[in-house]
């Protein structure tokens, strides 16, 4: 059974940091480029203390996996060592915060947690987010031979070390939203942050065309899925309805957007027959 660890998005979505920017996308466009990591065959806590700046306020070495699943997985580490008594200590791995995302998604997470340590002879399945045994495939083992003190990827997986921040994936400072004198069908547009009955979260980006049909998208906070949204405006300009596409059924929304600042929006939502109260706040 995997851990419920994927709950730490809905915090992460709160105290979005550089950690969280790294999605699939920028992780592929790593690969391609291949000049802000390199790949380590032994990860030394020399080379933590070397590269434990990399991130903005991080103040942990930022690892990337690539694991024998064939996905993308992301780490924060720190060497580190577990006091056993007054006058002994041992080395440990202490895996800060990690992210595995499901193959093919452009954020979606398999598994992620935090607060992981790795004692000698540890081995981590970043696919299954959990410590196994010698018995099952796992992506990276933690070392402690003597002095020597490293962590090295197992069988298929490919261990790096980022070395340069991309500065790029900061999110771009969006235009101030300005109304207008008139309300019109295309100030539904935009990104948001919706809160759905106190139950479910996310982000959804909405388009408007000249016909007033909506499209966009929208990702859940539970674990960055990704879900079409389609819809349309009207009869009042300011009146939205739109479905959210979800893997097995649709939910419904009816809403009305701020008349006054058209920087909230609020309605109700239907799932699965049932109705309840959503709003969502524009983020851009």
């Amino acid at each position: 059974m995997r851990p419920l660890l994927v709950l730490l998005l809905a915090a992460s979505a709160a105290r979005a940091d550089a950690f969280d920017w790294y999605t699939t996308p920028a992780l592929d466009k790593m690969a391609e480029g291949g000049k802000s990591w390199k790949e380590v065959k032994q990860l030394t806590p020399g080379m933590i203390v070397d590269h434990d700046r990399v991130l903005p306020k991080a103040g942990s070495a930022f690892v990337v996996v690539r694991t024998s699943g064939d996905r993308w997985a992301k780490l924060l580490v720190t060497a580190a060592k577990q006091k056993i008594d007054a006058d002994k200590a041992v080395p440990i791995l202490l895996i800060e915060r990690f992210v595995t995302y499901k193959e093919g998604q452009e954020r979606q997470v398999l598994v992620g947690g935090s607060g992981l340590s790795l004692f000698s002879g540890f081995r981590l399945s970043l696919d299954m987010g959990q410590v196994v045994p010698d018995a099952l495939p796992a992506d990276v083992k933690f070392v402690v031979d003597g002095d020597k003190v490293f962590a090295e990827p197992v069988g298929k997986a490919k261990m790096y070390i980022v070395t340069k921040h991309d500065e790029s994936l900061a999110p771009k400072k969006a235009d101030k939203f300005v109304l207008g004198d008139k309300l019109e069908p295309k100030h539904v547009a935009g990104t948001f942050k919706l809160f759905d009955d106190g139950r479910r979260g996310g982000k959804m980006t909405l388009k408007v065309d000249g016909e007033s049909k909506v499209a966009g998208w929208y990702y859940s906070d539970r674990d960055g899925a990704k879900y079409e949204i389609n819809g349309k405006v009207g009869p009042l300009p300011h009146q939205v309805e739109f479905t959210i596409r979800l893997p097995r059924t649709e939910q419904s929304f009816k809403g009305l957007l701020f008349t006054g600042d058209g920087k909230a929006m609020s309605g109700t939502s239907r799932l699965d027959g049932r109705e309840a109260a959503f709003y969502a706040v524009r983020e851009e």
